[in-house]
């Protein structure tokens, strides 16, 4: 399949509200959709980092593939064949059912379409529901599309499935917004940075201490590899699965944060607190020039994590980019206590779940319904320490 793809040296058109998605193509291999893929990754288009060609190709050849994912990227194009959008899904076998969802797996915190920003503006309900309209006739359909976690606005312009059925999201994602040329108290309390001004005092006086980021590729290796091995201890020690132990994640995160963007930057920026003896704590995650939005943590299991190395790193993140004119830095879904401590705001994230077939309206019905529940559990403390006490008896 051949489809019209725009470059940076080749603006695209302007598109008014006459422009309307006319027909959908689907495309089943990543090689068939790259080129098309990396023409929506400029500035005439709205996308997450997440949604990167680099990010998803990493995920899917190392994790994907091994858990049965067969790629499903919908293009959706006007009657000139102009790419307006593009969906970045893979199709799983769950229970009987063909299920499409997100490429990237509970390693991408937020999901949603690349769509030129124009037609984000303009799309009504009506252009959407034409779009899953089109789905439905054709013979590769799923039964079903699980859509999670998705930011109702991505820089303030609505994403267009915010206009599709939905749902809250389970679990909501701290942020902390960062107003332009606002004075460094402004971003974190002068009484916070005192506490943790003293504290690092107590790192300063280790060899070789350093607030870092990795750039080049050994670098990054010997991070990761540190991680890698912290990592599992860490979680151990709080009792929660390692997701992280899962078949392809290491190759996958090897993958993403040693791969390089068309611009030449990393994929992934891997932030880090190191002395010469160790790595005491590392935060990494996906920037795109306007927010900074965590993917994975960890800090040291020695001595000197008392010293809340993390908080410590976190308080230069957040400088380094606030510095750059960001304007917001997000740190995963969940509302641990550290998050709360930066984040005061949160990101408004919903669900679809949109049968394409008679199979899939009752899983939908179904999805919906444990997605309420879970919502439920998340938002009552005392439902929360009872999931939590049965998760820990039966992980022994």
């Amino acid at each position: 399949m051949t489809l019209a793809a725009t470059t940076d040296e080749s603006p695209m058109p302007t598109l008014t509200r006459s422009s309307r998605m006319a027909q959908v193509e689907v495309l089943h291999r990543f090689e068939e959709a790259e080129p098309l893929w990396r023409s929506f990754e400029n500035a005439n288009h709205l996308y997450t980092p997440f949604q990167r060609y680099d990010f998803l190709s990493a995920w899917q050849r190392q994790v994907g593939s091994r858990e049965g994912v067969a790629p499903y990227v919908v293009a959706g194009l006007d009657a000139a064949r102009q790419p307006l959008l593009l969906l970045p899904l893979g199709i799983q076998s769950e229970n009987g059912l063909q299920v499409a969802s997100f490429l990237g797996g509970k390693h991408a915190t937020f999901n949603m379409p690349l769509v030129h920003r124009a037609y984000a503006a303009n799309a009504g309900r009506a252009d959407v529901d034409a779009a899953i309209a089109m789905l439905r006739r054709r013979a590769d359909r799923p039964d079903l599309l699980s859509l999670a976690r998705q930011p109702r606005t991505w820089e303030g312009i609505a994403n267009p499935l915010a206009r599709l059925p939905g749902q809250p999201a389970i679990t909501g994602c701290p942020l902390l917004k960062l107003a332009p040329g606002a004075r460094p108290e402004e971003r974190i309390s002068n009484s916070m940075r005192k506490r943790l001004r003293s504290k690092e005092r107590k790192l300063q006086a280790t060899a070789g201490y350093r607030y870092t980021i990795a750039r080049s590729d050994a670098d990054i290796q010997r991070v990761l590899d540190a991680f890698f091995v912290i990592k599992p201890l860490r979680m151990a020690a709080q009792k929660l699965p390692n997701v992280f132990a899962d078949t392809g994640v290491r190759e996958f995160v090897f993958d993403a944060c040693l791969s390089r963007q068309p611009s030449g930057g990393r994929t992934v920026d891997i932030h880090a607190l190191e002395c010469d003896d160790e790595l005491i704590a590392v935060f990494a995650g996906v920037a795109d020039g306007h927010r900074f939005s965590m993917m994975f943590n960890t800090y040291t299991v020695s001595g000197l994590a008392r010293y809340s190395p993390g908080l410590i790193l976190l308080r230069n993140i957040i400088d380094h980019y606030a510095e750059r004119g960001y304007t917001a830095i997000d740190l995963g879904i969940g509302t641990d206590d550290y998050k709360r401590m930066f984040c005061k705001n949160d990101e408004p994230l919903f669900d679809s779940f949109l049968p394409l077939g008679a199979k899939g309206s009752v899983a939908a019905l179904g999805l919906s319904s444990l997605g309420h529940a879970k919502r439920l559990v998340k938002r009552s403390p005392a439902l929360s320490q009872v999931a939590q006490l049965l998760r820990g008896t039966l992980q022994r």
